[in-house]
């Protein structure tokens, strides 16, 4: 890197590079797009049309058990038998992984398509970035041309960026998910903005306080003349804490439930994942028949079926949302040890059920409930705080900014408290750095990650 950046900025090759990623962006957003949608079409074609078409009135209460045993028996094969072991271990988290090569892009794509298609609790935002950055490396190697490994890691990762496009509602929030999880800061950056980030959020509650007491203003550039959605409060306050720490010990316990089976799929991959399927196909099946609700409430991501499920709460009772909560919770548990896939929407969704529950307590509304239950199981499952705030405000829209403050305490709470939780890390004598530099590129994000801190990771 020069040590001017705005010399790197003007020169020639740099440009080249932005033509290039501008150029692949087309392909890989459309590739992008085309897996999303097969994925929407052959979800209801499996769990609704083909019960019709076998003579079925409506889905029978057993359908969900040979539809996981059969993806978990593909994405078990997938994983077996095709180079690259189906991609990243979702149970090991939210972590920076290099692209794919061209040889481990099909097993990649086959072990995310069984693994959402049939209902798997997984979502699509790891396989796509998985693609995008495959998908790059695969058109660098088919140019044959000499590109510098910096070049094809920062090319890789716009493929990701590209793929992952406006998957959570927003290309800032998809761009945001990557920086902060590839580190672009460095390993302190969380650590150092954590705080600012908690103080910020106070500030915010101090000065609507202020506002309300002496009606002299916040001094903010908030656009005057919306409509009034309500200010935080102090119970609402304090119920930011209990959600964060809720989610804490909620959270700890689905990863380790995932890496407690972590063993035992890596040793018979296509085994594991049957008894998963049939595990999670079981989950589903006593939510629905113990709350009377669909049973795709519990099946898949819950990218699609969030919007309903805040939408329609009025017709979830406690009892249904604490049952939900929990076999949601150990369908994704289940999941994250043996299908292939992303962990951010069944945390989202996760995150929304138990927010609406707690929300029949006194003292808090059903929207900040939603908003710091997101924001909170984002920060444990994912730990990338910034971002979670983020996706809980985005997700809400108006109601979201206006419940930012407590969403960022319940943040930063379960940030905190899930590190708290979690088991120390090994010592880093166990790991030389001389041992780290001898790591194979298979198991890093790369040769050029690894010389040059600033080139991002492959996520």
């Amino acid at each position: 890197m020069p040590s001017d950046p705005r010399a790197l900025l003007r020169s020639r090759s740099y440009l080249r590079l932005l033509l290039i990623a501008a150029v692949l962006g087309v392909p890989v957003s459309a590739a992008a797009y085309g897996f999303l949608a097969l994925v929407n079409y052959l979800q209801p074609e499996i769990f609704t049309h083909l019960p019709h078409g076998l003579g079925f009135q409506a889905e029978p209460a057993w359908w969900p058990l040979p539809v996981l045993a059969v993806g978990g028996v593909l994405t078990g094969l997938a994983i077996r038998y095709l180079p690259g072991t189906g991609g990243a271990l979702p149970a090991e988290g939210f972590k920076t992984h290099r692209a794919p090569t061209p040889a481990e892009l099909p097993g990649v794509i086959l072990a995310a398509l069984a693994t959402l298609i049939f209902g798997a609790v997984l979502g699509p935002e790891a396989p796509l970035i998985a693609i995008g950055g495959g998908l790059v490396m695969l058109a660098v190697r088919a140019a044959r041309r000499d590109v510098p490994d910096q070049a094809t890691a920062v090319l890789a990762s716009a493929g990701s960026f590209a793929a992952i496009s406006t998957l959570l509602g927003s290309p800032i929030a998809g761009a945001f998910l990557l920086m902060e999880a590839s580190g672009l800061g460095g390993p302190m950056l969380g650590l150092v903005l954590v705080p600012g980030l908690l103080a910020a959020g106070i500030g915010s509650l101090i000065f609507t306080g202020l506002d309300a007491w002496t009606g002299l203003g916040t001094f903010s550039l908030a656009i005057p003349g919306l409509p009034h959605l309500g200010s935080p409060t102090i119970a609402e306050l304090g119920w930011a804490v209990v959600v964060g720490l809720a989610a804490a010990l909620v959270g700890a316990g689905i990863r380790w439930l995932g890496l407690r089976l972590q063993p035992f799929s890596l040793r018979s991959p296509p085994v594991a994942a049957l008894v998963a399927g049939l595990v999670v196909a079981g989950l589903a099946i006593a939510y629905a028949e113990g709350a009377g609700k669909n049973a795709s409430d519990v099946l898949f991501s819950g990218q699609s079926a969030l919007g309903p499920l805040i939408t329609n709460s009025a017709t979830y009772s406690v009892g249904a949302l604490l049952l939900l909560l929990v076999c949601k919770s150990l369908a994704y548990g289940v999941s994250l040890s043996s299908f292939r896939g992303g962990p951010v929407f069944p945390a989202l969704f996760i995150g929304a059920a138990g927010g609406m529950a707690l929300s029949h307590l006194p003292g808090l509304p059903l929207v900040a409930g939603v908003a710091m239950g997101i924001g909170a199981m984002s920060a444990v499952m994912l730990n990338l705080p910034l971002t979670s705030v983020l996706l809980a405000t985005l997700l809400l829209a108006s109601d979201g900014l206006a419940v930012m403050p407590l969403v960022i305490v319940a943040v930063v709470v379960a940030y905190v408290a899930s590190a708290r939780i979690a088991p120390a890390a090994p010592a880093e004598t166990q790991n030389p750095p001389t041992a780290r530099a001898a790591a194979s590129p298979a198991t890093t994000a790369g040769p050029t990650a690894a010389a040059d801190p600033s080139v991002p990771p492959h996520s």
